[in-house]
């Protein structure tokens, strides 16, 4: 059962006195900031650097001071989410979000329709160096945008445009109609967290229960849910169109500044790796002793027994010695992150659940909130968000402040560096051969979840994109023979892809973000090429990693990973990956 969070010791509490000391302070600077939203005396007068600057730099000191509201207001409520003061801060803040929101909108457009020699002269000017890569951005993205009054039009249909999203959330949350199965006798009503226990429980006939009741339902609304997901492709398709792009593709990686051929490189290597992956799953059902493999067995644990049920402090030990490959400055802000403030670690009554890190540039130290339990999935939780937070920390304090966030694409790198690292230090520290099994069979299940999984649904949303921008017509029946024909493909012979499985797509949340979910792929390519260098090369890989590290969103996030020594349009990277995994299959196998 959970404490009360006032019988936590004072050191496994985060600081957030370090951001403000009393709520009075916050709703102090939250008096101030209410007096600086408004930026009309600079509308229609960008044309000028000078003034250009002005602008800039009130504007990031308004969104800094909104931001040390928003963290400190987030991390208070999710301490005790129960605690209706600080979810009133937070709807305080966003209120001022949405003014300011609304006070800059007129920014990007009216830098968007200076000419490209007056922007490249801004970007080339000394006295705007910290906002060059902004505007390098800018003169990327002005073939795409449309006349002043088509933008105009546009804009206003941002919540059109976002309804789709908006009409999965209600139908997968508030009206998803979850099932009752009987688990040891009893009826039980799964969720969306409870399903995915289910299907980790040793008992098969509550595996095979929840997987058929759990998609009975999508199936019931399957209607609908393609309405939905076929509307975010037509409107995908709309917009890349109205805004000259080549492809809806081509769209979501220029504005993420990521060349389209990264997208094709992980489709391809993946392909080439998939023997691999099913080997994996004739492993898998031999060790399980079963005749046939269904897609409800495929979360089994083949090791049994074998968790590291370690105190917090014992698991903090083992992070710091699995770490150690990264120097010692690192182990140093380790201690620090440990010893002042920066985590809170107890599971207590009222508390938001999983764990994040989180940050603002300027404040003393980044924070990561857990909710530690005795397991080895949470000794590699410490680490992955340490390895955010470290990120932080450093590019808030090698970047300015326009520079100092990194995006998406490279927010899981640092992260997964760290697990992966931590990974090999337990494997080459430890002699039972059942905990290596089991560390084997982790790294691999973290692989295949990460690298194998997302790209298939990367696939999907490519090929679905595809079909409708060359006419074919996206109905239910299309939809889940294009996602059966991909589940048989990457699982192979091995697994029996259920007819439930065909509507899987319909239960992603992510689709609705349409390619996003190729980062988490590359991210962990990314990661265990940085870690696998490290390990081999020492010193010089650590060196450039740090530069990876420090340069935030200083240039276009496949340039920074090129400081760390990856280069995803190239093939290397994602040849490590996978040879990564079949090195682990291999040394599994052998130790049967």
């Amino acid at each position: 059962m959970s404490m009360n969070r006032a019988d936590v010791p004072a050191e496994r509490k985060w600081r957030t006195e370090d951001i403000f000391a009393t709520v009075d302070d916050w709703n102090r600077l939250y008096s101030e900031l209410e007096g600086k939203l408004d930026f009309s005396s600079y509308e229609g007068k960008l044309k000028d650097a000078d003034t250009l600057l002005e602008c800039f730099e009130r504007l990031n000191a308004v969104v800094l001071d909104l931001n040390r509201l928003s963290v400190y207001a987030y991390m208070r409520h999710d301490e005790d989410t129960r605690d209706s003061t600080f979810t009133a801060l937070l709807s305080r803040v966003d209120m001022l979000e949405i003014e300011l929101s609304k006070n800059t909108a007129f920014i990007t457009p009216e830098l968007t329709a200076l000419p490209e020699e007056t922007l490249r002269a801004f970007a080339a000017d000394k006295k705007l160096a910290d906002y060059d890569y902004t505007l390098r951005q800018i003169i990327n993205e002005k073939p795409h945008v449309l006349s002043k009054e088509t933008e105009e039009v546009l804009s206003q249909g941002g919540k059109v445009f976002d309804g789709f999203r908006q009409v999965f959330s209600m139908i997968d949350n508030a009206d998803f109609p979850f099932p009752t199965i009987k688990v040891d006798g009893k009826p039980t009503k799964l969720s969306h967290g409870s399903y995915g226990v289910m299907l980790r429980s040793p008992d098969r006939r509550v595996r095979r229960n929840a997987f058929k009741a759990y998609y009975g339902a999508y199936i019931g609304l399957i209607n609908t849910i393609t309405a939905a997901y076929v509307g975010n492709v037509d409107k995908d398709v709309f917009l890349s169109r109205a805004r000259k792009y080549k492809s809806c593709l081509d769209m979501a990686m220029s504005r993420e500044d990521v060349p389209e051929i990264v997208y094709k490189n992980l489709l391809r290597s993946v392909k080439k790796g998939l023997p691999q992956l099913h080997r994996y799953y004739r492993d898998r059902k031999r060790i399980l002793g079963l005749s046939s493999q269904h897609m409800y067995d495929i979360y089994t644990p083949v090791v049994e027994n074998a968790e590291l049920q370690l105190d917090y402090e014992e698991a903090f030990g083992i992070v710091k010695k699995g770490l150690a490959p990264l120097g010692e400055r690192y182990a140093e802000l380790l201690c620090e992150a440990h010893d002042n403030g920066w985590i809170d670690v107890e599971e207590t009554e009222g508390k938001r659940s999983g764990a994040y890190s989180i940050s603002v540039f300027g404040l003393k130290h980044p924070y990561v909130l857990l909710n530690y339990q005795p397991s080895t999935n949470d000794i590699f939780t410490i680490a992955h968000e340490l390895g955010h937070a470290m990120h932080s920390y450093h590019s808030e304090r090698s970047q300015p402040q326009e520079k100092s966030d990194y995006r998406i694409f490279v927010a899981e790198v640092a992260s997964t560096v760290n697990e992966v690292l931590l990974y090999h230090y337990m494997m080459n520290t430890t002699e039972d051969p059942k905990l290596k099994k089991y560390l084997l069979s982790y790294y691999m299940d973290m692989l295949k979840g990460t690298l194998f999984r997302q790209t298939q649904f990367a696939e999907f949303e490519y090929n679905a994109h595809k079909m409708a921008e060359n006419g074919e017509p996206l109905t239910k029946d299309s939809l889940c023979e294009l996602y059966l024909g991909l589940n048989k493909k990457y699982y192979g012979r091995s697994v029996v892809s259920d007819p439930e499985i065909a509507y899987e797509w319909a239960r992603i949340p992510h689709f609705y973000t349409s390619f996003y979910v190729y980062k988490y792929a590359t991210g962990i390519v990314s990661a265990v090429s940085i870690a696998n260098r490290i390990l081999n090369e020492g010193a010089p890989a650590v060196e450039d990693y740090f530069r990876f590290l420090s340069s935030g969103g200083s240039d276009s996030p496949v340039e920074l990973l090129k400081l760390a020594g990856v280069d995803l349009t190239k093939m290397d990277a994602f040849n490590t990956c996978m040879a990564s995994f079949s090195k682990a299959l291999d040394e599994f196998e052998s130790l049967d």
